[in-house]
């Protein structure tokens, strides 16, 4: 009987698979702690996250401006990512918020700008900017200040 030695294999090669996600995870939300401007920080991007009417009906606006449909194309539904990585800002009990996010269009991308007032379940959009990356123009579509 031959006495061979056995190398064990070291803990993170034995279990990768699950801590290298867990640790990107853990860094993206350490991240998103650390750059809000306040500790509502978080919480606003996290409203923002389930609030789709607010986005949704402000994109529905934006694509029904001849403008917008012109320099940017039809800008598509916003995925979640871009709320993430967002800008948003809850006020007045959460029934008022500017928010800033990511946009693509069939013809080019962009920031979509809203400043919203909640009344009951609606949005009143006080304003609507889309602002195109490429040509760094702003093209207003609600502007009620």
């Amino acid at each position: 009987m031959d006495n061979e030695l056995v190398e064990k294999e070291i803990w993170l090669k034995r279990n990768w698979k699950w801590s290298v996600p867990a640790t990107i995870l853990f860094v993206f939300i350490f991240g998103l702690f650390l750059t809000s401007n306040s500790p509502e920080g978080i919480t606003d991007i996290i409203h923002a996250y389930n609030d789709n009417s607010l986005y949704e009906k402000a994109i529905e606006k934006a694509n029904s401006d001849k403008r917008i449909i012109q320099k940017i194309g039809i800008i598509q539904p916003i995925d979640k990512l871009a709320i993430v990585e967002g800008n948003a800002v809850y006020s007045n009990d959460n029934n008022s918020v500017s928010l800033s996010v990511r946009i693509k269009g069939s013809k080019g991308n962009g920031k979509l700008d809203i400043s919203a007032d909640k009344i009951g379940t609606t949005w009143k959009y006080k304003k609507i900017i889309v602002r195109n990356k490429n040509t760094k123009e702003k093209i207003v579509v609600v502007n009620e200040f």
